[in-house]
């Protein structure tokens, strides 16, 4: 708990929250402290092209079992996204130095690279890079929402590490993370098995029109951007309701120009977060959304473009690490349940190359990405304790069944 406030510490904004957007001094900072941290513990700390951290425990023979999480964050993130799945691989390997418990593998710990997105899209950037799902001459050249290109900054930061891409696949991994999410506290359950991720498809969308007096131009002749907008956002809603389940919509972004009261505006920019863990429902959604802007455009007379920004498919986590987590969750409390993550994680990226799956602990009214952000302590120490004996099973399994 000292730690994820010392950390919280780092870039700490009004209400108890943090910011540390990837690639900044505040991360930079962050980053440090945690290093500092790795390197107390004896850990072997390497860095790789995309700045992505890994201290590894070098005890026992073969691949490691790894965990980790990133500790950037959005501009009003909280103590604990992230930062605990990292801080907790920490504890662990704390907690068995000092019970003189050694594991038949190494166990590594890993600090990803913008996984929030939030100022270099794609989100989970570093743990692409990490698993080859994108070259690191691409992932250097991305220009974040403030001008500044990945690699300059890597490289003012001091992270631009010399190790390669793609990174070692790992003998499996394992994320301990908030839920961020309302569904384990109003369940009352206190530990979540989480079975894969959603997929994700997030669209920039830019509507060009006619900028005109506000007063004096009829609503029949106008060529609104912001009524094209409006209408886009109540589509999204409206999808999201017609398909239900696991659908969701969001419109997270929408800047006018010239954003004056008195003047119709000459362009909209907005962006759309899309998600579904069904593939083939994820991609119709994406079809109609495109079908409606295109209608949009036509009767409305304005010029509509739209840019990916990211697009993952949905994710399913390997069913024997999926039942390890349950199995070892179950000897803590009898309150586990398997879910899915309606989030993106970086465990995700790790699943396509290893053994992978998440435990998830209460977010106390499933708020996250805000200062108010929280989880029980006891909850934190729950999910912790379960990381530990999950990675010691893990360490023990010579070899995967698929």
């Amino acid at each position: 708990m000292q730690k994820i406030m010392d950390l919280a510490s780092i870039g700490a904004i009004d209400g108890g929250g943090c910011a540390r957007l990837a690639l900044t001094d505040e991360d930079a900072a962050g980053r440090d402290l945690v290093v500092g941290w790795m390197h107390d513990l004896g850990l072997t700390v390497t860095t790789d092209v995309i700045g992505n951290v890994i201290g590894t425990w070098d005890v026992g023979d073969g691949l490691p079992v790894m965990t980790g999480s990133h500790i950037d964050t959005v501009r009003t993130g909280g103590k604990y996204d992230g930062n605990l799945g990292v801080l907790a691989g920490l504890e662990v390997i704390q907690t068995l130095q000092e019970a003189s418990v050694t594991p038949p593998r190494p166990i590594s710990v890993g600090i990803f690279t913008n996984e929030e997105g939030s100022r270099f899209a794609p989100d989970m950037l570093g743990s692409l890079v990490y698993v080859g799902g994108l070259s690191i001459e691409d992932a250097l050249d991305i220009v974040g929402i403030d001008g500044a290109r990945v690699g300059d900054e890597l490289e003012r930061i001091g992270y631009n590490g010399a190790t390669p891409c793609p990174g070692f696949a790992p003998h499996a991994f394992v994320e301990l993370h908030i839920e961020q999410g309302p569904v384990l506290e109003r369940t009352d359950v206190t530990i979540g098995a989480v079975t894969g991720v959603q997929g994700i498809s997030w669209q920039e969308v830019t509507i060009t029109g006619q900028s005109n007096h506000a007063g004096t131009t009829p609503m029949s002749m106008r060529k609104d951007p912001s009524y094209v907008a409006s209408k886009i956002a109540v589509f999204l809603r409206e999808l999201a309701d017609r398909y239900k389940g696991d659908q969701v919509c969001t419109v997270g972004k929408i800047d006018l120009f010239p954003n004056l009261i008195n003047v119709i505006p000459a362009k909209a920019v907005l962006t759309l977060d899309v998600r579904n863990t069904d593939e083939e429902t994820l991609s119709k959604a994406e079809r109609e959304i495109s079908d409606f802007i295109l209608s949009l455009s036509r009767s409305e007379g304005v010029e509509i473009s739209t840019r990916s920004l990211a697009r993952f498919e949905p994710v399913i986590f390997n069913p024997e690490v999926i039942d390890i987590v349950e199995k070892v969750a179950m000897s803590k409390t009898p309150s586990v349940c398997r879910m899915p993550s309606g989030a993106g994680h970086d465990a995700q990226m790790l699943a396509r190359v290893c053994p992978s799956a998440m435990i998830f602990v209460p977010s106390v009214e499933g708020i996250s990405h805000n200062p108010a952000e929280f989880t029980d302590p006891e909850d934190l120490v729950m999910g912790t304790n379960i990381l530990l004996q999950v990675l010691i099973e893990l360490s023990n399994i010579e070899e995967f069944a698929s």
